[in-house]
């Protein structure tokens, strides 16, 4: 490494924030940028470790080359780290906003001081290599003649797209909504993830040949069987998208939602479109107005959605916000039944959660109780005590007597996961086979469905998971369709990479 007394000189530090009171009154993204010498000076603290757990199965699931990049980035070599980083990320803009950072977890220095800050050295090398004009369309020289249909625009169905065009091939992108990027563009809250950023990537991915189709839904106006004859292959990046649901008595009261009716609307809101307007798109279709504003909100799981939730209640001005989590407390620290590095399961407190929420562990929601008008007035809830297993696991619960009671609640958020991919429609018509939990099935390593010019990758095919994973699933799937096209393949492979770090 650059600096091999690095991580003895310095210790970790990240960027600024602004203040809470300024940055609740936009949707803005609020983390400042290191100055060259802290970027640096960062990037200096990563190890001569010799094994390199944090692209390791525990940790980047894309197996970015951690540490030749923050080598790169202490030497100030910013072409080199950006060449390093985007061969094995062909979207670093978002996962260096959005990534949970499970590499950081399986940081070697992580043993026994705080881990390098790589989520962030991974922002400030793309944006960088904006800034100078590093990133440019990589437009394939010769074309296959191959047509592959990419179904679902978000990480996964891009990630897809971007190789299979790099391969030479002819790629369409089909998106039910009215732009790009899934959950990137309507779900991930602006303050998170500014859209332009999406943008920003999708006109080059444009300028490389992929081809964009908005508001075409397959399986509703667009018919799959037309997909079949006209494309070679099929790539299904759809998501999950059914959420889970929790069905107790008063669920369809006015005032309860799930979180990405919610969070959609926002987003559509901060684009300057109508919130409402769902054009062919959704399933359930919801004709009216989520808005927080002077109201007790209470968003009911503990996850990212939820601390998302948090913050867009308080950005619209909630009277007040409460988090629950069914799951008692997570420790502050590993504990021996979490060892490294593997990803600990401790407490997390959020940006949203520093603007102002009070979050409560073990606790179940009964009942929402209306009003006469049928709208959300009161949640009725119990404290829980939680039994543990002999690997500190928790592993069943029971009710803590005499601790039912009603709170004032007049907005609850349902921000408990997805359980699967929506069936009806496309999936249903196609006749793919799905597994034990609902999701597309497909073999691990070829990611091809029943159907042999079809395959799948992302939440659709793993279930619900992280962007960096779609991404991955997204890279390793364009790999498995240009190896049944071609007879072999040339793209990146993240297990070659690995084998030969390894040699």
């Amino acid at each position: 490494m650059g600096k091999p007394t690095g991580f003895k000189e310095f210790t970790r530090e990240l960027p600024g924030k602004k203040p809470v009171a300024e940055r609740l009154k936009n949707y803005n993204e609020f983390i400042d940028r290191f100055s060259e010498p802290n970027l640096v000076q960062q990037a200096s603290r990563c190890m001569n470790c010799g094994v390199p757990f944090c692209h390791s199965h525990n940790g980047c699931p894309l197996g970015n080359l951690i540490p030749d990049f923050n080598d790169a980035v202490y030497r100030k070599s910013w072409r080199e780290a950006y060449d390093i980083l985007t061969s094995t990320n062909n979207f670093p803009e978002f996962t260096g906003r959005i990534c949970p950072a499970p590499c950081e977890s399986a940081c070697v220095l992580g043993i026994n001081q705080p881990a390098v800050t790589i989520e962030e050295i991974e922002r400030h090398i793309i944006e960088i290599a904006f800034e100078k004009g590093f990133v440019q369309p990589r437009k394939p020289n010769i074309r296959t003649g191959k047509k592959i249909a990419v179904i679902g625009s978000g990480p996964a169905g891009m990630a897809a797209a971007a190789q299979l065009n790099y391969a030479g091939h002819l790629v369409t992108v089909f998106e039910r909504d009215d732009a790009a990027g899934g959950l990137l563009r309507y779900g991930i809250p602006d303050f998170k993830l500014e859209k332009w950023v999406v943008d920003r990537r999708i006109e080059i991915m444009e300028q490389e040949g992929v081809e964009f189709r908005y508001n075409a839904n397959v399986g509703v106006n667009i018919s799959i069987n037309d997909l079949l004859r006209e494309y070679q292959a099929i790539v299904l990046a759809g998501g999950s998208t059914k959420p889970r649901d929790l069905p107790i008595p008063g669920n369809t009261l006015k005032g309860v939602y799930f979180a990405m009716q919610f969070l959609k609307q926002q987003n559509k809101r901060n684009a300057n479109k109508n919130p409402l307007a769902n054009a062919l798109i959704e399933s359930n279709i919801l004709k009216e107005e989520i808005k927080a504003t002077g109201k007790n909100v209470v968003v009911i799981g503990g996850g990212d959605t939820g601390s998302d939730c948090v913050g867009t209640s308080n950005r619209h001005g909630a009277a007040s916000v409460t988090q629950f989590e069914l799951m008692p407390k997570p420790p502050d620290d590993r504990t021996p039944f979490m060892p490294w590095p593997t990803y600990p399961l401790i407490l997390k407190t959020s940006s949203s959660h520093e603007e102002g929420a009070e979050r409560r562990w073990a606790i179940a929601t009964k009942e929402f109780l209306g009003d006469d008008n049928g709208n959300l007035r009161a949640l009725k809830i119990v404290d829980l005590e939680w039994k543990f297993s002999d690997d500190q696991r928790p592993s069943r619960f029971v009710e803590v007597a005499g601790t039912e009671r009603e709170i004032p609640c007049e907005l609850t958020l349902l921000a408990m996961g997805f359980v699967h991919p929506q069936h009806e429609g496309l999936l249903d018509e196609i006749e793919v086979e799905y597994d034990e939990r609902g999701n597309v099935k497909a073999s691990e390593r070829a990611y091809q469905t029943n159907i042999p010019k079809v395959f799948t990758a992302g939440d659709m095919r793993r279930g619900q998971s992280l962007v960096v994973w779609a991404i991955s699933e997204g890279r390793e799937c364009a790999r498995k369709v240009d190896e049944f096209l071609m007879g072999s393949s040339l793209l990146e492979s993240k297990d070659a990479s690995l084998v030969s770090l390894a040699i």
